[in-house]
Order: C-alpha cells, then structure tokens, then sequence
C-alpha cells in the first residue's frame, strides 16, 4: 500500500467529479452528431485556438507524461537529449509543414478519416481499404495508453489493477460510443489545460535535487551510475549512440505527425486561413508537455535502485509511485488528474480515428455499404469490440511487459505511420502521383521494419529488447527511397505516353 487513507478518499471522490464532468461535455457534444460525419470532423466551429489545445492533448498522452520519463529514470540524460529536444523538434517542423498542405487536400478531397484521404487522393479503393487494416496497428497505442492510466489510478487507491483497467476501459469506451468530436474538443481543451497545470508542477518538483546548482544535480545522478550523465548510453538498447538518439529520432519525429489522431486534427478547423492559430496554440502547450520527461531523472534520485518498501518497481510504475510518495495529498490529487488527462486526450482520439475507419473504411466497403443507414449503430458495436480486445491485450501487458509496454506499442504505431508517410508526403505535395508508387512504398515500409526488427538485423537488434524506433527509421528511409523511383519512373513512362499521343 503505497498511497494514504487520505489520498485514496479523496481520489474516489475526485474521479466521480472528473467523470461527471466529462459526461457533461459528452452529453452535449452528443447532441449535435447528427451522422458520422459529425462524429469524425465535428459540425461545430470551434476557434483555432482551442482545436490547436485538442492537438497538444492528443499528440502527447500518457506516453509523455508517465511512460517515457520512466525510460528516463532508467537511462538518464541520453534520453532526454532523444526525447525532450530531438524528437519534438523534427515533429514540431514535419508538423508546421504537413499540416498546411494537409489540410488544403483534407478539404479538397472531403476526407474524414486518413484511409479516405488517401483512398481519395489516389483514387483507389483498394489502398484505401488496405491502410485501413493497417490502421488497426494503432491498437497498441491504445493498449499503452490503457496501461499508464491503470498503474496511475491503481497505486492512486491501492486497488488491484484489474478491477482498474475493466473500470477505465468501460466507462471510456462507453462514453465515446455516444460523443465524437465535437465532445472530444471539450474535454481535450480542458484536460490540455489541466496538463498544462501538471507538467509545471511536475518539472519544478525537483527543484531541491538543484540547490548545488546543475553540476550538483548532476553529481547526484552520476554517484547512482555514471551512464546516466553521459550523451550516449551503452547500457540501454534505446540511447546506445547518436545514431538512435539523433539521427533515428529526426525519422521518427518528422513521421509521427502521419497519425490520423494528430494530423486529420486540421480538418476541425471551419477556416483553414486560421491554421497559425491552431499550430501556435498547440506547439506552445506541447513544448512544455514534451519537457516533463525530465521528472524521470528526479524519480531516479528518489528510488536509486527502483525499491519502494522492499518492492521492486516495474519501469511502467516509476512514474505513478514518484507521484504519490513525493506530493502532499492536496497536489497529488492535481497531479493524479493531469496524468489521467493526458492518458484520456489521446485514448479518446484514437478510439474515435479508429472506430470511424473500421466502420467506414472496412465494414462499409467490404459490404457494399449495405449497412450504410445503421452507420452510427454499427460505430458503437466496433467500439465495444475494441473495448475487449483493448482489455485483454493490455492485461496482458501489465502482466507481462518486455520492460515496458512502450516498446508494444512502439512496434505497432511506428509500422502504421513508416507506412503512411510516403503517401502524405507524396499526396501533399507532389503532383501526378501513380498509386503504384505510394502502395509499394507503404508495403515496404511495413516489410523492412518488421523484417529487420523480428529478425533482428543489423547490429542494433541484438539484444533481448531491441528498439523499434531504428527498424522503423530504416523503413521509412527506404520506403521514401524506393516510393520516389518508382515515382520517377512512372512519370518517366507517362511523358512518353503524352508524346507519343500527341
């Protein structure tokens, strides 16, 4: 039992006011969907601003605020430079730049989903149907988010994980089967405020580890274990050299805009002239949410060896512990409903992304949208169906993770966007693009990160753990490599074509 008496009371009353609220602004988004139309892009014009709060809070989940700094209580100072600077700052560029172009062609095409502005765009039902089942990928990330949120709420009222995660996973997906998003902007905005709160909060609290100054905190961290301090950590299978720290971070950043929960984000905007607005909004918050990384180094100064009353913790529980062993009662509560905040944003997200694309995007086709009418009917029994399987992988997880779920969810989600990323690129700004191009670049994309990471090519997947951010950076190196010859060669083929017509 690590929180008090205390802290458990008042966080059982503190998650009924949460849900309540949340219901409130589901309710009321609910109202106004009148189609799936609605439910996917929302039919109320909200201002720039507050879409671009909504994209902070799904871009940065539970991922930022509890998985990843519990890497950086692991691995120290290598995998802040990798996740605090390098990656936020090619994703905050590739971000800047899709996003406009994006949201010119999302309009032009009259897409809802990603699986529809490219089926679209490229004029082919079969790719369309095809990145659909590839979307299903994104349930990883579902499961990751799962996951963080169970081992908050869990050490938050010393309750068993599993009653957690069925109450989590019911009153989640239950809600989004009736709200959309034009409910989810609601509550994106305020748990993007509420976020905002957390990660200062959480960013000063290791303000006494630095009354010697930097060079004093980082004495402290090096007398634990030199590594931590270092750029480049050899002990870990993430951060082994600059390589992975640097240059497979810029890969990854620049593609990981390519989700449908991040960059059909755009299409909310009723007025794509306030699209500066959305990015200046959203960047500002996501800059501070992307530091909290951080508190993973103060979480390590606090558990040197990552005991807490003769327990060993799991990385996945560092985070959570830190919060409720470090905070008064008052603060811990603030902090607890941040983290739950920022796993909501993003799970809501994804739910709605993906429940539209199996709906839409396969059931409806492969039918022949025979059930077209029951549209919405059809949405809520997908999202039940993703609600189980959602429970059942990630218990698994948290019975068994292989370190931590991240590198679950990082397998599945960086194959989805190495696959997308050609055809976004391609399809925003290039023109006479042949499908031929951009499907042969989406499979090898697919084919080259899973082949090299399963069978452990190159030197960097060797170890019982390996890092999937290197197999999907080679793969969408090669997948833009091979997509831009065949580009080139059915361009090639078509000015002959035009001239021998002519």
């Amino acid at each position: 039992m690590i929180a008090s008496e205390t802290l458990v009371t008042y966080m059982w009353i503190l998650l009924a006011v949460y849900a309540a609220v949340i219901l409130f602004f589901v309710v009321r988004g609910a109202r106004k969907n009148k189609d799936i139309q609605d439910y996917a892009v929302g039919n109320i014009g909200f201002p720039a601003w507050v879409v671009g709060l909504s994209l902070a809070a799904s871009m940065t989940s539970a991922a930022t605020f509890i998985i990843n700094p519990g890497f950086i209580a692991l691995y120290g100072i290598s995998g802040v430079i990798s996740f605090a600077l390098v990656l936020p700052i090619a994703a905050f560029i590739s971000l800047i730049v899709f996003t406009k172009g994006f949201a010119r062609q999302g309009k032009a095409v009259k897409a809802t989903t990603m699986a529809q502005w490219i089926g679209k765009r490229y004029e082919s039902k079969n790719y369309a149907i095809f990145f659909a089942f590839v979307a299903l990928l994104l349930m990883t990330f579902i499961v990751l988010i799962n996951v963080g949120l169970t081992q908050v709420i869990s050490k938050s009222l010393n309750a068993e994980p599993f009653y957690v995660l069925m109450g989590i996973t019911t009153f989640v997906f239950g809600y989004m089967m009736f709200g959309g998003a034009n409910s989810m902007v609601y509550t994106n905005t305020i748990q993007a405020i509420i976020m905002c709160i957390v990660a200062l909060i959480l960013i000063g609290s290791g303000a006494e580890y630095f009354t010697e100054g930097i060079d004093g905190f980082m004495q402290k961290l090096n007398a634990i274990d030199p590594n931590l301090t270092k750029p480049t950590n050899p002990s870990s299978f993430l951060f082994r050299d600059y390589f992975e720290i640097i240059v497979t971070q810029i890969v990854i950043g620049v593609a990981i805009v390519c989700q449908p929960h991040i960059i059909t984000k755009s299409l909310l905007l009723k007025d794509s002239t306030k699209v500066n607005i959305y990015l200046i909004s959203g960047i500002s918050f996501m800059i501070i949410f992307f530091l909290v990384v951080i508190v993973g180094l103060y979480a390590r100064i606090s558990f040197p060896d990552f005991t807490v009353n003769g327990t060993t913790l799991k990385m996945d529980e560092i985070i959570p512990t830190y919060v409720v062993t470090k905070f008064s009662v008052g603060v811990g509560l603030v902090i607890v409903v941040g983290l739950i905040s920022a796993g909501l944003s993003t799970l809501e997200s994804l739910i709605q992304s993906l429940s539209i694309t199996i709906t839409s995007d396969i059931i409806n086709p492969l039918f022949n949208d025979k059930f077209i009418k029951n549209t919405i009917s059809i949405n809520k029994a997908v999202i039940v169906v993703l609600g189980i399987v959602s429970f059942l992988l990630s218990w698994n997880q948290i019975k068994n993770p292989d370190i931590s779920v991240a590198i679950f969810a990082q397998n599945g989600v960086y194959a989805y966007f190495a696959a997308a990323f050609v055809p976004v690129l391609f399809g925003t700004f290039l023109k006479n693009v042949s499908t031929r191009s951009v499907f042969i670049a989406s499979i090898t994309a697919i084919m080259v990160h899973f082949g090299i990471y399963y069978g452990r090519i190159t030197p960097y997947m060797q170890e019982p753990v390996n890092n999937p951010g290197v197999s999907a950076a080679i793969g969408i190196v090669t997948s833009l490599i091979v997509g831009y010859v065949f580009y080139k060669l059915d361009e090639t083929k078509q000015r002959g074509h035009t001239r021998l017509d002519s």
